[in-house]
């Protein structure tokens, strides 16, 4: 079971994890290659709620196809278990990525009060450095 939210969980069955052995440069590194590890998702077939759905299939990634199906790659690690739980991972953030309300965004120009206060306040302490090691009379 893969714990997307704390409504959302995904079985076994619906994740299709296979061992490949990737193609190294001139066989190099051959223990990070041999645990390489493609992660395979059906969007359309799963179990997610329709809004899930809907707004993974809204997403421009280039690991998730056209037909629904999401592939995700990771061979960084040796083992083959760690594999497995990047690869997991992955998945996960990819699917709480998508369903994320964006924040709203403050507006790009400061106001002008704050201009003023950050003025003054740079002013302020340019005078105190400016009066550092003088003999005040």
């Amino acid at each position: 079971m893969l714990k997307i939210s704390n409504a959302v969980e995904l079985a076994d069955w619906e994740i299709e994890i296979t061992q490949i052995r990737a193609q190294g440069a001139g066989g190099q590194n051959v223990n990070k290659v041999a645990s390489a590890v493609h992660l395979r998702f059906d969007i359309l077939h799963s179990s997610l709620p329709p809004f899930y759905k809907e707004r993974l299939m809204a997403l421009s990634d280039q690991r998730i196809s056209k037909e629904g199906i999401v592939v995700i790659k990771a061979q960084s690690f040796r083992t083959l278990e760690l594999n497995k739980e990047d690869a997991l991972n992955r998945l996960r953030e990819l699917i709480q990525g998508a369903v994320k309300q964006q924040k709203a965004r403050r507006p790009t120009r400061p106001t002008k009060g704050s201009q003023t206060r950050r003025v003054d306040k740079k002013t302020h302490k340019g005078k105190i450095k400016a009066l550092r090691g003088k003999v005040q009379p």
